[in-house]
């Protein structure tokens, strides 16, 4: 009880002190709770409605935790850019949470370090042994020997199930998606498929009340952190024996293997160079962030994009036609291919716009009090920064809303020239390191479906297109259910893979 009085009383003079400074605009807020009674799931659209009552900047209580939600392109760009100020470093921290601690093993993954020496050498070498150019096209053959399996392996279930020409089978996207991308991770982690429960890192926990109210953690409120903590065991027991797997395994590497190492090998060279700065629990966490960032984020994108083609099947087509133009018959689609399929690139880009797989983007806090459009940001607040708000701001953006692939057509490949008005991946410092990863995953992907398949609804209605509720990360309210049968002019050659 002592406790509780303590933090209203804190609270209190928090609110107080607020008065004394111009901060953006606020609604009214309750003892205690501050805003947490306005912001409910799916917190992004909730947020939304708070900018159009507010404006494009607003200032919140969430129980102890002082938000800036920004909802427009230009502050955006006022956050991430140095351009007459240094909201871009003050910005670039993040913050501490109960699933930061437990999730990110203690704040040092790349997406969750404190800004600072560490935070940028974890990203150098996640930048030169996994994210670049050349370690893209080192996978390349992994990428597409997973993409051809999934296809080999829908095109024998239709074989079986099929009882006549016209007859299609019915599939989960979701299902398909996720084994598709779980196994390329492993591929390129450890050099084997994957075999175990994807669950172990789609589960989504939400955001409890015991992030922002304390008292409600001592009380074990909900078993949160307990579930916290079970999902680290998990993690780390995971990763170590993967560790251990893979120094078992490894001797030393002949000029030829060199071109074939997992990440997991390239990470423990580090070790044996640098083996203080490079400790298991560093390359745990490096591990955990491709597994979570890398997997679910990509398997959603090509179910929302799925989606959005069968709801407009002129678009599939086009894709198709496009596909067919461009690619040699009796050939697969390759990653080399995929220049050439600008629409398809279009299409990718679309889907992210409308449903990017992280819509507050990952928060940010400011390090020291800064200034931002006029208004004083105090030092520790948390940054949220409304990407699925700015990608359908009408301002900005002709029949927001709609899906339009077309916008992006006539856009340069990595920038699409949208600025900060297009940032799936966020901007900054802080941006996604992935980026080009996941993208071109999922457009490998979906090429090689719409090449090799057609596809249909599971009914005459449209496909459900409402978002459902989670942590971070949007996942369909439904999962996608398709049918499918393979092309006449292409299973000739799927059935020789």
């Amino acid at each position: 009880m002592t406790s509780f009085f303590f933090v209203l009383i804190k609270n209190s003079f928090f609110q107080h002190d607020e008065k004394k400074k111009n901060l953006p605009p606020s609604p009214p807020s309750l003892p205690i709770l501050g805003h947490l009674h306005i912001v409910y799931p799916p917190t992004h659209p909730a947020l939304h409605k708070l900018a159009t009552q507010y404006g494009p900047i607003v200032f919140l209580r969430l129980g102890n935790r002082p938000t800036l939600v920004i909802s427009s392109a230009s502050l955006a760009q006022e956050c991430f850019t140095n351009k007459n100020n240094n909201n871009d470093v003050a910005f670039a921290d993040k913050p501490k949470t109960l699933g930061s601690i437990y999730l990110s093993y203690n704040n040092t993954t790349i997406g969750s370090l404190p800004y600072g020496d560490l935070w940028r050498n974890l990203r150098r070498v996640t930048a030169v042994q996994v994210f670049s150019s050349l370690s893209l096209n080192r996978f390349s053959a992994v990428r597409t020997e997973e993409i051809r399996f999934i296809a080999k392996k829908l095109y024998l279930t239709s074989t079986i199930n099929a009882t006549d020409q016209l007859t299609h089978c019915k599939i989960s996207l979701k299902s398909v998606s996720l084994e598709l991308v779980f196994n390329v991770m492993m591929k390129m982690v450890a050099g084997k498929k994957w075999t175990g429960p994807t669950a172990m890192f789609t589960e989504q926990f939400g955001t409890s009340v015991c992030e922002y109210i304390p008292i409600m953690r001592w009380i074990g409120f909900e078993g949160y952190e307990k579930k916290l903590k079970d999902a680290h065991k998990k993690h780390d027991e995971f990763f170590q024996h993967l560790i251990g797997e893979t120094r078992r395994m490894s001797g030393t590497c002949s000029a030829s293997e060199e071109q074939t190492k997992t990440i997991t090998q390239m990470l423990l060279s580090l070790q044996q160079a640098e083996p203080e700065r490079y400790t298991d629990h560093i390359i745990k966490a490096t591990l955990l962030v491709l597994f979570v960032a890398g997997t679910t984020t990509t398997a959603e994108t090509i179910e929302w994009a799925m989606s959005l083609m069968l709801n407009h099947p002129e678009v599939l087509k086009k894709i198709r036609d496009e596909i067919d133009q461009n690619v040699k018959s009796g050939y697969f689609v390759e990653d080399s291919d995929l220049p050439k399929l600008s629409y398809l690139r279009c299409v990718v880009n679309e889907t992210l716009r409308l449903y990017p797989p992280l819509p507050l983007l990952l928060p940010h806090q400011s390090s020291e009090d800064c200034t931002l459009n006029g208004y004083h940001i105090p030092k520790g607040t948390t940054l949220l920064v409304n990407a699925w708000a700015i990608h359908r701001d009408p301002k900005v953006w002709e029949e927001p809303t709609k899906f339009k692939p077309e916008r992006f057509e006539g856009s340069r490949k990595g920038d699409d020239q949208e600025g900060f008005k297009f940032l799936p991946f966020g901007m900054g410092r802080r941006a996604c390191p992935g980026a080009n990863m996941g993208s071109r995953l999922a457009a490998l992907a979906l090429a090689t479906l719409i090449q090799c398949f057609e596809w249909e609804r599971s009914g005459e209605e449209l496909v459900n297109m409402k978002v459902g509720t989670g942590g971070l990360m949007v996942p369909k309210l439904q999962p996608l259910e398709a049918l499918y049968k393979p092309r006449d002019c292409m299973e000739q050659f799927i059935s020789q893979l």
